[in-house]
């Protein structure tokens, strides 16, 4: 059983035992408060179709920004496994038009489309960021915008051109205009310090949303991104906590006797599936988060917890140790008989669903090895496949369109996040400040 089987398994040995798991590896976390964001390409695809992003001219008054918001495009269509970026030291030409894109230089280098752009000035001290996309063989421009932002917010500019590209190349809505929350602890025992943190989708940008010196656990965000609901242990028992991201006010919805554990917003942001173990047990609730009434999903004597919402909202899935070791079940909204779904590992646990309900994510363990893995049930029973080299890969967590996960590793002595494309091909380590980083939750499209 991996270390942090605690924290994922809805903290309920960390309920009863009163020991925080995170704070395992505190020598990891001090000294690193300077630390910036970074992305290391771990294994690249063959598969991926070849597109160049030029770097961006930079027509506008005074120095340029520091954020290259054409680095920024480069990254996020790398990382997401559909595309081999060209690396920016192998751009031979640098047109910023259309009008001035040589095709047959790009063909030679077997580049499928190209990006140019260039960066002006717009009104109040905001950057008005130009881009055009060509498909290079056929000449044709595909897309052709301009996104305004404040200096200050650049890379948020380049997330959203990079999403626009995605999507006019693989008709899926891109995600990279999105974020993360994850907890971090900081410190040597007995004075550790935890955080709830908000970053962009590629670390950047962090936010403490929560800081406390008991454990935070289970963030889980809200269908709208304004929300977070998560564990804290500050009043000495669990209580779950929903938090508005930009106040910072926060209201308990849950401190029962006992188990108060791993939320989940239903996909109307109406209800609450959280575990609770007040009638003995440990079983899956639903709360209604308007009355606060709590209904009983299941009734078993194992631990039944880690529920997720399938898209349509009328089931859950969740990790129970029913049949020996943790697997993974489900259960309608109305409760009744639960359906086993992973048989394949001796541990499944801690699903996290794609959009589309179809890929099922879980930290899968067999002997002392724990990896993602992906039960891709578009056809048939489904098929599983390894994401991740392990050897203790937790917390899946989905994008929102399905082509990307994060997930908690240990890294030496570190707890660090890394992002994987859903075929497991193409990894990224986000290196994050402020010591062991875990319980990585990705967060829902932002309004346009």
């Amino acid at each position: 059983m991996p270390a942090n089987f605690v924290t994922r398994f809805a903290s309920l040995l960390l309920c009863l035992l009163g020991t925080a798991v995170l704070a395992q590896n505190p020598a990891s976390a001090q000294g690193l408060s300077g630390d910036v964001p970074t992305i290391v390409i771990r294994d690249g695809t063959g598969a991926a179709t070849p597109i160049t992003v030029v770097p961006f001219a930079f027509e506008a008054a005074g120095a340029p920004s520091e954020t290259d918001v054409s680095d920024v495009v480069r990254m996020d269509l790398a990382r997401s496994g559909k595309f081999k970026a060209l690396d920016k030291k192998d751009v031979v030409e640098f047109p910023s038009r259309g009008s001035d894109i040589k095709f047959p230089t790009w063909n030679l280098l077997k580049q499928a489309y190209i990006v140019v752009g260039r960066m002006t000035d717009a009104d109040g001290g905001a950057m008005r960021v130009e881009f055009e996309l060509y498909d290079v063989a056929k000449q044709e421009r595909l897309l052709g915008l301009a996104i305004t932002g404040q200096r200050s917010d650049l890379r948020g500019v380049g997330h959203q051109v990079a999403d626009l590209i995605y999507e006019k190349i693989t008709g899926v809505r891109g995600a990279f205009w999105t974020r993360i929350a994850y907890v971090t602890a900081a410190g040597v025992s007995p004075n550790i310090n935890y955080a709830l943190m908000v970053a962009d989708s590629d670390g950047y940008n962090p936010q403490v949303l929560v800081r406390s010196r008991e454990p935070l656990l289970s963030p889980s965000w809200s269908p709208d991104g304004k929300k977070l609901a998560y564990v804290s242990f500050e009043r000495g028992d669990s209580a779950i906590y929903i938090q508005e991201i930009a106040t910072g006010s926060r209201q308990v919805v849950s401190n029962k006797k006992g188990i108060n554990g791993a939320p989940a917003f239903s996909p109307d942001g109406t209800k609450l599936a959280l575990t609770l173990s007040y009638l003995g047990n440990p079983d899956i609730f639903i709360m209604d988060l308007g009355s606060r009434e709590t209904k009983r999903i299941t009734n078993h004597f194992s631990i039944d917890t880690e529920a997720q919402w399938m898209p349509d909202g009328q089931s859950l899935v969740f990790t129970s140790d029913r049949s020996g070791k943790p697997q993974l079940y489900q259960v309608s909204v109305n409760g009744g008989d639960a359906t086993r779904l992973t048989f394949q590992g001796e541990y499944n646990a801690k699903a996290s669903i794609s959009y589309d309900g179809k890929q099922f994510a879980m930290a899968q363990g067999t002997g002392n090895v724990y990896r993602i893995a992906v039960l891709d049930r578009s056809k048939g029973s489904g098929t599983m496949s390894a994401i991740s080299p392990g050897s203790v890969d937790e917390s899946p967590s989905f994008a929102p369109n399905g082509s990307m996960l994060l997930y908690a590793a240990t890294d030496g002595p570190r707890g660090v996040l890394y992002a994987v494309s859903a075929d497991g091909r193409v990894r990224q380590r986000l290196v994050l400040a402020d010591g062991d980083v875990r319980e990585p939750s990705w967060g829902p499209f932002r309004q346009r």
